[in-house]
């Protein structure tokens, strides 16, 4: 049942499912972090995978933009995942609170995050094609849009990747920020191309994981189906859901997320 909402809340919020399920069950079952955590990849991997068909059938996710991003942080996943399961568990755990909570204050002081105003994409975007339409059911409009700082975009996803595999978490806490603030792409468009993006750099990441034999089928499972399962409806919710809602469910998501992982870190919530 857990994994069902966390799946739902994901597709929302653009990230995988692994942000909120490493914190939540890493604090309150009996497990060890390194099993947490790689079954944190494969569910946040497992709800991508169920979500992105029909996102990129409503035209909600994007290839193009999705590619080449894609491509940069599933290789340095790799090297993250190497890096995660060598350092401390508490070293892991602060830095990644600070990281999320950090992005969250980025969000709150971001505005016209809904739809970023991009007067010109760059040539490195007009050159890659990356650029769409999709329709906005709940204003009933067609919104086409670019982006812009396409190379600054491509080199933070570098470390985007690194994070991703250290913290086995997935990377939607940090794809819908770049995408959406840098970048410029609309914040439904950042979200969608996110959760399809992660199917990418789990998959890399998780390796990793998995070779060092850090995944038990007892966690894994159960959370994948209901993850799934969740993610289903999730893709179904939002395309009917205001943007600005979408924001602020990812705001609260991080916000407990980071926080959680924080506290965990310094020993202060255990």
């Amino acid at each position: 049942m857990l994994t069902f909402v966390l799946g739902i809340v994901a597709v929302l919020g653009g990230v995988g499912g692994g942000v909120l399920f490493v914190p939540i069950v890493g604090g309150f079952f009996p497990f060890h972090l390194d099993f947490v955590r790689g079954a944190g990849l494969l569910v946040a991997l497992a709800g991508a995978l169920a979500a992105g068909p029909g996102l990129l059938k409503k035209g909600l996710a994007n290839l193009r933009l999705a590619l080449p991003v894609g491509l940069i942080a599933s290789s340095c996943a790799i090297v993250g995942a190497m890096i995660g399961l060598a350092l401390p568990t508490n070293v892991v755990q602060t830095a990644l609170g600070i990281t999320i909570i950090g992005i969250v204050l980025i969000i709150v002081k971001a505005k016209k995050s809904e739809y970023p105003e991009v007067k010109e994409a760059d040539a490195l975007s007009s050159a890659l094609g990356i650029t769409g339409i999709y329709h906005e059911v709940s204003t009933g409009q067609d919104i086409n849009w670019k982006i812009h700082r396409t190379l600054p975009g491509f080199l933070l996803f570098i470390v985007i990747g690194v994070m991703a595999g250290m913290f086995g978490l997935g990377a939607g806490w940090a794809n819908v920020p770049v995408l959406n603030l840098l970048m410029g792409a609309p914040l439904k468009v950042a979200v969608s191309s996110s959760k399809f993006l992660l199917s990418i750099t789990d998959t890399s990441a998780a390796w990793i994981y998995i070779n060092n034999g850090a995944v038990l089928p007892m966690i894994v499972v159960p959370s994948i189906i209901g993850i799934m399962l969740g993610s289903m409806v999730g893709v179904r919710i939002l395309a009917k859901t205001k943007p600005a809602a979408v924001r602020y469910i990812v705001i609260v998501m991080l916000s407990f997320a980071g926080l959680r992982a924080l506290l965990k870190g310094l020993g202060i919530w255990t």
